[in-house]
């Protein structure tokens, strides 16, 4: 069986975020907030003028670059394109810590991992994966690769101090931090539901959005009712017709494995008991 196509955004993600060459570049100066410098060649090359923007400069807080640069100066850069008429820019933050970028270059997409959720927030888990640089925390699971299941908070999925395997999504050197996903590693659920297409279920009512209502058919497998479905009269929003936690009675009319969706039209009634 065929490996499944990366969601598109992340795809670009993943594209942008590739590690560039590393130059060596000596500062002449400041554009407002920016580092101004001169690539460092070999004898009797042209000379390029370089540009590192000020979220580029350092992973440390600072209120102007000059507090950690001076002219003259010189240090290793990472590409990251060309703006302002091909003017070149570069990251000097993604060269900041030698030990963290080669740590994170070591990682290749597909790769799996182990380490320690050491936080939860409403964003994600952040993880200390094994054999990280002492005093970093360099992993990262996004809400949506914690769980094929639905969860409103994170917290729902994990804990800090929980033991972890995570497949790597991407290694960024510029923000120091490996993307991981949780759920990679978990069978789709969808894969053994995909039988139930024509299936009629009375299941409760999970979430109520202004488009429609999800519907727990199964566990980790979520339904989308439209709100079209539910009524021909006129409705502002869901919530004017079901409740959450109600039982509603309907029909699976489409299981779609690469949008991961499940599409349902209304097959009864609403049970309020």
């Amino acid at each position: 069986m065929s490996e499944p196509a990366l969601d598109p955004r992340m795809q670009y993600l993943i594209d942008r975020l590739r590690p560039g060459a590393v130059r060596t570049v000596r500062v002449t100066g400041f554009d407002g907030a920016d580092v101004l410098v001169q690539l460092v060649g070999a004898a009797g090359e042209k000379v390029e003028i370089g540009r590192i923007p000020r979220h580029e400069a350092s992973m440390r807080r600072m209120e102007h670059p000059s507090e950690l640069f001076e002219v003259g100066q010189e240090l290793k850069a990472e590409e990251i394109g060309r703006w302002r008429e091909g003017q070149l820019h570069l990251s000097a933050r993604a060269c900041e810590i030698p030990a963290l970028r080669a740590f994170l270059l070591a990682f290749e997409r597909g790769q799996v991992v182990a380490g320690t959720i050491a936080a939860v927030h409403d964003i994600g888990a952040f993880v200390h994966v094994d054999g990280e640089p002492d005093g970093l925390c360099t992993g990262f699971i996004r809400v949506p690769d914690l769980t094929w299941g639905w969860v409103n908070h994170p917290s729902e999925a994990v804990e800090a101090g929980q033991r972890i395997t995570a497949e790597v999504i991407v290694a960024d050197t510029r923000s120091g931090q490996v993307t991981l996903s949780l759920k990679a590693l978990q069978e789709d659920p969808l894969i053994s539901f995909a039988d139930q297409v024509g299936r009629v279920l009375a299941r409760p009512i999970t979430k109520i959005v202004p488009f429609g209502v999800f519907v727990q058919l199964a566990p980790d497998v979520v339904g989308l009712l439209h709100v079209s479905e539910l009524t021909d009269e006129p409705a502002e929003t869901p919530d004017q017709l079901v409740d959450e936690g109600e039982l509603i009675t309907v029909k699976v009319v489409e299981v779609d494995l690469q949008r991961h969706l499940v599409r349902l039209g209304f097959a009864g009634g609403v049970d309020r008991t």
